[in-house]
Protein backbone atom coordinates (compact mmCIF):
# COMPACT_ATOMS: atom_id res chain seq x y z
CA UNK A 1 0.00 0.00 0.00
CA UNK A 2 1.39 3.40 -0.97
CA UNK A 3 1.87 5.76 1.93
CA UNK A 4 -0.01 9.07 1.98
CA UNK A 5 1.75 12.12 3.35
CA UNK A 6 -0.77 14.93 3.90
CA UNK A 7 0.15 18.42 5.03
CA UNK A 8 -2.32 20.50 7.05
CA UNK A 9 -1.23 24.13 6.83
CA UNK A 10 -4.01 25.19 9.22
CA UNK A 11 -4.49 29.00 9.48
CA UNK A 12 -1.03 29.91 8.22
CA UNK A 13 0.62 31.61 5.23
CA UNK A 14 -0.41 34.42 2.93
CA UNK A 15 -0.67 33.97 -0.82
CA UNK A 16 2.93 34.63 -1.81
CA UNK A 17 4.24 32.35 0.95
CA UNK A 18 1.81 29.57 0.16
CA UNK A 19 2.46 29.65 -3.57
CA UNK A 20 6.22 29.64 -2.99
CA UNK A 21 5.95 26.60 -0.72
CA UNK A 22 3.70 24.75 -3.16
CA UNK A 23 6.01 25.52 -6.10
CA UNK A 24 9.02 24.37 -4.08
CA UNK A 25 7.39 21.01 -3.39
CA UNK A 26 6.20 20.62 -6.97
CA UNK A 27 9.70 21.34 -8.21
CA UNK A 28 11.16 18.67 -5.95
CA UNK A 29 8.74 16.08 -7.28
CA UNK A 30 9.90 16.87 -10.80
CA UNK A 31 13.56 17.11 -9.85
CA UNK A 32 16.33 14.49 -10.10
CA UNK A 33 16.07 13.60 -6.38
CA UNK A 34 12.41 12.66 -6.57
CA UNK A 35 12.99 8.91 -6.41
CA UNK A 36 12.77 8.98 -2.62
CA UNK A 37 9.08 9.86 -2.71
CA UNK A 38 8.10 7.36 -5.38
CA UNK A 39 6.46 5.21 -2.70
CA UNK A 40 4.33 8.03 -1.27
CA UNK A 41 1.38 10.07 -2.41
CA UNK A 42 1.40 13.70 -1.28
CA UNK A 43 -1.48 16.06 -0.49
CA UNK A 44 -1.30 19.59 0.88
CA UNK A 45 -4.24 21.29 2.57
CA UNK A 46 -3.85 25.09 2.57
CA UNK A 47 -6.27 27.64 4.00
CA UNK A 48 -9.32 28.20 1.83
CA UNK A 49 -7.97 31.55 0.62
CA UNK A 50 -5.00 29.80 -1.01
CA UNK A 51 -6.61 26.73 -2.55
CA UNK A 52 -7.00 28.12 -6.08
CA UNK A 53 -3.47 29.49 -6.19
CA UNK A 54 -1.95 26.32 -4.74
CA UNK A 55 -3.83 24.11 -7.22
CA UNK A 56 -2.27 26.14 -10.02
CA UNK A 57 1.17 25.99 -8.40
CA UNK A 58 1.25 22.19 -8.18
CA UNK A 59 -0.55 21.45 -11.45
CA UNK A 60 0.98 18.48 -13.23
CA UNK A 61 3.19 17.50 -10.28
CA UNK A 62 1.00 14.73 -8.91
CA UNK A 63 0.65 16.53 -5.58
CA UNK A 64 -2.98 16.65 -4.50
CA UNK A 65 -4.68 19.59 -2.83
CA UNK A 66 -7.26 19.35 -0.10
CA UNK A 67 -9.53 21.56 1.96
CA UNK A 68 -9.31 21.76 5.73
CA UNK A 69 -13.06 21.47 6.26
CA UNK A 70 -16.37 21.50 4.42
CA UNK A 71 -20.02 22.02 5.31
CA UNK A 72 -22.45 19.11 5.38
CA UNK A 73 -24.92 20.94 3.13
CA UNK A 74 -24.48 21.23 -0.62
CA UNK A 75 -25.42 24.93 -0.55
CA UNK A 76 -27.50 27.42 1.39
CA UNK A 77 -27.49 30.15 3.99
CA UNK A 78 -24.29 29.21 5.79
CA UNK A 79 -22.22 32.37 5.96
CA UNK A 80 -18.49 31.74 6.06
CA UNK A 81 -18.75 28.03 5.26
CA UNK A 82 -17.56 26.14 2.19
CA UNK A 83 -19.44 23.36 0.43
CA UNK A 84 -17.60 20.22 -0.61
CA UNK A 85 -18.56 20.83 -4.25
CA UNK A 86 -16.86 24.23 -4.06
CA UNK A 87 -13.62 22.48 -3.11
CA UNK A 88 -14.02 20.08 -6.01
CA UNK A 89 -14.70 23.04 -8.28
CA UNK A 90 -11.39 24.61 -7.22
CA UNK A 91 -9.48 21.43 -8.06
CA UNK A 92 -9.30 19.72 -4.68
CA UNK A 93 -9.07 15.95 -4.38
CA UNK A 94 -9.30 15.64 -0.59
CA UNK A 95 -10.79 17.34 2.44
CA UNK A 96 -10.04 17.00 6.16
CA UNK A 97 -13.06 16.53 8.41
CA UNK A 98 -13.30 16.10 12.16
CA UNK A 99 -9.93 17.52 13.09
CA UNK A 100 -9.68 17.87 16.86
CA UNK A 101 -9.38 21.64 16.49
CA UNK A 102 -12.77 21.63 14.76
CA UNK A 103 -14.23 19.26 17.33
CA UNK A 104 -12.97 21.39 20.21
CA UNK A 105 -13.12 24.95 18.86
CA UNK A 106 -16.41 24.54 16.98
CA UNK A 107 -18.17 21.88 18.99
CA UNK A 108 -18.33 19.35 16.17
CA UNK A 109 -19.52 15.90 17.23
CA UNK A 110 -19.30 12.57 15.46
CA UNK A 111 -22.66 12.99 13.75
CA UNK A 112 -21.59 16.31 12.24
CA UNK A 113 -18.26 14.88 11.13
CA UNK A 114 -20.06 11.96 9.48
CA UNK A 115 -22.40 14.35 7.65
CA UNK A 116 -19.44 16.37 6.39
CA UNK A 117 -17.63 13.24 5.27
CA UNK A 118 -20.71 12.10 3.39
CA UNK A 119 -20.93 15.49 1.70
CA UNK A 120 -17.28 15.11 0.70
CA UNK A 121 -17.91 11.72 -0.85
CA UNK A 122 -20.95 13.03 -2.70
CA UNK A 123 -18.76 15.76 -4.20
CA UNK A 124 -16.14 13.29 -5.37
CA UNK A 125 -13.59 14.10 -2.66
CA UNK A 126 -11.58 11.75 -0.50
CA UNK A 127 -12.54 12.38 3.12
CA UNK A 128 -9.70 12.40 5.64
CA UNK A 129 -11.61 11.61 8.83
CA UNK A 130 -9.75 12.58 12.00
CA UNK A 131 -10.10 11.05 15.43
CA UNK A 132 -8.09 10.83 18.64
CA UNK A 133 -8.21 10.88 22.41
CA UNK A 134 -7.37 13.64 24.87
CA UNK A 135 -4.64 13.29 27.46
CA UNK A 136 -7.19 12.70 30.22
CA UNK A 137 -8.84 9.96 28.18
CA UNK A 138 -5.51 8.25 27.56
CA UNK A 139 -4.50 8.44 31.21
CA UNK A 140 -7.86 6.91 32.12
CA UNK A 141 -7.12 3.96 29.84
CA UNK A 142 -9.89 4.89 27.41
CA UNK A 143 -7.86 5.66 24.27
CA UNK A 144 -9.01 2.64 22.28
CA UNK A 145 -12.64 3.00 23.33
CA UNK A 146 -12.72 6.71 22.49
CA UNK A 147 -11.12 6.18 19.09
CA UNK A 148 -13.50 3.33 18.26
CA UNK A 149 -16.52 5.40 19.24
CA UNK A 150 -15.35 8.32 17.11
CA UNK A 151 -14.58 6.01 14.20
CA UNK A 152 -17.94 4.29 14.23
CA UNK A 153 -19.77 7.60 14.67
CA UNK A 154 -17.81 9.53 12.05
CA UNK A 155 -17.41 6.95 9.29
CA UNK A 156 -19.50 8.02 6.29
CA UNK A 157 -22.01 5.76 4.63
CA UNK A 158 -20.47 4.44 1.44
CA UNK A 159 -16.92 4.62 2.82
CA UNK A 160 -14.34 2.43 1.14
CA UNK A 161 -10.61 2.32 0.57
CA UNK A 162 -10.84 4.63 -2.42
CA UNK A 163 -12.79 7.49 -0.88
CA UNK A 164 -11.98 7.51 2.82
CA UNK A 165 -8.81 7.90 4.86
CA UNK A 166 -8.65 7.72 8.66
CA UNK A 167 -6.22 9.96 10.56
CA UNK A 168 -5.40 9.09 14.16
CA UNK A 169 -4.22 12.21 15.97
CA UNK A 170 -3.95 12.01 19.75
CA UNK A 171 -5.13 15.46 20.84
CA UNK A 172 -2.36 15.83 23.39
CA UNK A 173 0.30 15.41 20.67
CA UNK A 174 -0.99 17.97 18.18
CA UNK A 175 1.25 21.00 17.99
CA UNK A 176 2.85 20.22 21.34
CA UNK A 177 6.07 18.61 20.19
CA UNK A 178 5.03 15.44 22.01
CA UNK A 179 4.68 12.29 19.95
CA UNK A 180 2.91 9.12 20.99
CA UNK A 181 5.24 6.21 21.66
CA UNK A 182 5.53 3.87 18.67
CA UNK A 183 3.97 1.07 20.73
CA UNK A 184 0.97 3.25 21.53
CA UNK A 185 0.59 4.31 17.90
CA UNK A 186 0.76 0.68 16.80
CA UNK A 187 -1.86 -0.35 19.36
CA UNK A 188 -4.37 2.29 18.25
CA UNK A 189 -3.76 1.76 14.54
CA UNK A 190 -4.13 -2.00 14.93
CA UNK A 191 -7.42 -1.46 16.74
CA UNK A 192 -8.69 0.95 14.10
CA UNK A 193 -7.75 -1.59 11.43
CA UNK A 194 -9.68 -4.34 13.19
CA UNK A 195 -12.79 -2.14 13.40
CA UNK A 196 -12.49 -1.12 9.75
CA UNK A 197 -11.95 -4.70 8.61
CA UNK A 198 -15.05 -5.81 10.49
CA UNK A 199 -17.13 -2.89 9.22
CA UNK A 200 -16.17 -2.33 5.58
CA UNK A 201 -15.62 -4.76 2.72
CA UNK A 202 -12.37 -2.92 1.90
CA UNK A 203 -11.53 -2.08 5.52
CA UNK A 204 -8.20 -3.87 5.33
CA UNK A 205 -7.12 -1.45 2.61
CA UNK A 206 -8.34 1.90 4.03
CA UNK A 207 -5.31 4.06 4.73
CA UNK A 208 -4.77 5.03 8.37
CA UNK A 209 -2.53 8.04 8.93
CA UNK A 210 -0.78 9.07 12.13
CA UNK A 211 -0.69 12.74 13.08
CA UNK A 212 0.73 14.50 16.11
CA UNK A 213 4.08 16.30 15.96
CA UNK A 214 5.35 14.22 13.03
CA UNK A 215 8.75 15.51 11.95
CA UNK A 216 11.77 14.29 9.98
CA UNK A 217 13.39 12.86 13.09
CA UNK A 218 10.56 10.46 13.94
CA UNK A 219 8.83 9.92 10.59
CA UNK A 220 10.84 6.88 9.56
CA UNK A 221 10.09 4.95 12.75
CA UNK A 222 6.40 5.85 12.70
CA UNK A 223 5.88 5.11 9.01
CA UNK A 224 7.53 1.70 9.39
CA UNK A 225 4.86 0.53 11.85
CA UNK A 226 2.23 -1.93 10.69
CA UNK A 227 -1.07 -0.26 9.81
CA UNK A 228 0.51 3.21 9.68
CA UNK A 229 -0.19 4.07 6.06
CA UNK A 230 1.07 7.63 6.10
CA UNK A 231 1.06 10.83 8.11
CA UNK A 232 -1.04 13.92 8.62
CA UNK A 233 1.58 16.58 9.18
CA UNK A 234 0.95 19.93 10.82
CA UNK A 235 3.77 22.36 11.61
CA UNK A 236 6.41 20.48 9.65
CA UNK A 237 4.32 20.81 6.48
CA UNK A 238 4.98 24.57 6.50
CA UNK A 239 8.67 23.96 5.78
CA UNK A 240 9.49 22.43 2.42
CA UNK A 241 12.66 20.71 3.67
CA UNK A 242 10.86 19.08 6.60
CA UNK A 243 7.78 18.01 4.67
CA UNK A 244 9.94 16.60 1.89
CA UNK A 245 12.10 14.70 4.37
CA UNK A 246 8.98 13.14 5.92
CA UNK A 247 7.78 12.07 2.48
CA UNK A 248 11.18 10.59 1.68
CA UNK A 249 11.06 8.62 4.94
CA UNK A 250 8.07 6.64 3.70
CA UNK A 251 9.06 3.05 2.95
CA UNK A 252 7.93 1.42 -0.26
CA UNK A 253 4.49 -0.11 0.12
Amino acid sequence: MRKLIAGNWKMNLLRDEGVALARDLAGRVAGPSSSGTAAADMVICPPATLIGSVVEAVAGSGIGVGGQDCHAAASGAHTGDIAAAMLTDLGCSHVIVGHSERRQDHGEDDAMVKAKAEAALAAGLVAIVCLGETEDEREAGRALAVCETQLRGSLPAGADAGNTVIAYEPVWAIGTGRTARPADVAEVHDHIRSVLAATLATGDKVRILYGGSVKPGNAGELLALANVDGALVGGASLKADDFWAIAEAAPAG
